[in-house]
């Protein structure tokens, strides 16, 4: 989703969307600071009340275990309620995807506890695919 999609975008979260955006994978809010310095940013407050409102819009989503930010990869994210992230803990690739087995398991646990969940992140931590495959004996 780019930023121009969201009409209620301030200039400092347009910028944000765009600084996490164009990164990648993950970035940290004072990275994100770093970043956007030369575009008026100060304080890492004007950093944290972008990132707030682009979670709340569901643009963006916030991996707990690395305190980081990363733009969400799919369109439209803010109606699936639930992110999930396998991390790798070697190259520090972010992949981004919609575990539905999981979410279902969730949803049924939820329901029968009568709890209401307004959001869901999970996330995996490991090795991903190519560091496996380099570090494997040939």
């Amino acid at each position: 989703m780019s930023a121009h999609a969201h009409p209620e975008l301030t200039k400092n979260q347009a910028l944000v969307f765009g600084s996490l955006a164009e990164a990648g994978g993950p970035l940290t809010a004072y990275a994100i600071l770093d970043d956007l310095r030369d575009s008026g940013f100060r304080a890492p407050l004007q950093v944290y009340r972008a990132l707030d409102k682009l979670v709340a819009y569901g643009m963006v989503h916030r991996l707990e275990s690395l305190n980081a930010f990363v733009a969400c990869s799919h369109k439209g994210c803010s109606g699936h309620g639930t992110a999930a992230f396998a991390i790798c803990e070697k190259c520090g690739d972010v992949r981004e995807f919609t575990p539905d087995e999981a979410i279902r398991a969730l949803r049924a646990w939820t329901e029968s506890q009568g709890f209401t969940s307004t959001r869901t992140t999970i996330e995996l931590r490991g090795t991903c695919k190519d560091c496996n495959a380099a570090n494997s004996p040939n």
